[in-house]
């Protein structure tokens, strides 16, 4: 056992991760670990092959498909909301753009405001999970709401501005979102196992989310989530996968120079060293990029992954539980030293 499985295996053990990390150098050298089970009751183990839920992970992707749609003349950053859907938004500001829907500096309200809930479930207590399957089921969750603040004023994480996002990328495209992306993301990166499924319709080797209970019991996530994910968070990927997407995006498969330097620009701040371009998150180090990342949490899944621009490396961390992925990504960063 090296250095790098000796230190996952620690902190695994210290946290009882669930899941699979994978790195990937500059060279394209391969490492990679597993641990837990994919399905506790089978206790069928997970492996590089398992299909993971990345929750707001994959909001990358939803940024991805709107720069896409722009490079093709169908959009403008600029655009706005107003003039994108033809949805009615009483109290919305009409100065809201498809820029600020991106870096979350709309100041539309959330479905699911962090700063007045913590727990995902309470959610789905009046509004049956199984009820929402696609975009505009979300809609009455906070299409009549009052807006946060003034778009542009400040910089506030928001699962409904990608939501939005989502159908804007519908009505331009013509198509359904999830297809959208299955179709110009997934297929065009090599993603072959990834994909939007539904928790009653889940295909072979994936991992079902658990959720630990203080009294070491356990249930799994079917109940706590939409039952299809959409362009807010829920596709499902393997982490091999994820190294092809960051290739694919990085190498300008997916998106020209010109807009992918867009969507990697810092746009919003968060706080000293953190910043979020279009759909994904930049860290700064001692005025160099340290990281390009995503991450999800959700009930079920946490999910970390990233590019480290000064050693061309990609690392990804899935877990089928609702925590453990943090603890893992800092192994890694720090076993690796991948220092910018």
């Amino acid at each position: 056992m090296n250095k790098f499985e000796e230190a996952l295996h620690e902190a695994q053990s210290r946290v009882d991760f669930s899941g699979v990390a994978m790195v990937v150098d500059g060279n394209g050298d391969a490492s990679t670990a597993s641990f837990g089970y994919a399905n506790r009751a089978d206790q069928s183990k997970n492996h590089l092959g398992t299909r993971f839920g990345i929750a707001s992970g994959c909001k990358l992707f939803t940024a991805i498909a709107i720069c896409q749609l722009v490079e093709e003349g169908k959009l403008n950053f600029n655009t706005r909301l107003k003039d994108c859907l033809d949805i009615e938004f009483p109290s919305f500001s009409a100065e809201i753009t498809i820029h600020h829907l991106l870096t979350h500096t709309s100041g539309v309200p959330d479905y699911f405001d962090e700063d007045v809930m913590d727990d995902f479930e309470e959610l789905w207590i009046k509004r049956p999970m199984y009820h929402i399957r696609s975009l505009k089921d979300f809609l009455p969750m906070f299409q009549d709401e009052q807006m946060k603040f003034t778009p542009g004023e400040s910089f506030h994480y928001n699962n409904a501005g990608y939501i939005l996002l989502g159908l804007i990328v519908e009505r331009a495209s013509k198509m359904e979102f999830t297809d959208y992306v299955q179709e110009h993301i997934f297929k065009k990166a090599g993603m072959m196992d990834s994909g939007y499924f539904s928790f009653d319709a889940l295909p072979s080797n994936t991992a079902l989310g658990y959720i630990d209970q203080p009294d070491g019991s356990w249930k799994t996530n079917i109940y706590s989530l939409p039952v299809k994910g959409g362009s807010d968070g829920g596709a499902y990927i393997t982490a091999e996968d994820m190294s092809k997407l960051w290739k694919g995006l990085l190498g300008q498969l997916l998106l020209k120079e010109e807009t992918l330097n867009k969507l990697l620009t810092p746009h919003a701040q968060e706080d000293e060293i953190n910043f979020y371009g279009y759909g994904i998150w930049i860290k700064r180090q001692d005025d160099d990029i340290f990281k390009y990342h995503v991450m999800g949490y959700d009930p079920g899944v946490s999910f970390h992954s990233a590019y480290y621009p000064a050693t061309q490396t990609i690392a990804t961390v899935c877990s089928n539980k609702s925590s453990g992925a943090y603890d893992i990504m800092e192994t890694i960063e720090e076993t690796l030293q991948v220092k910018a």
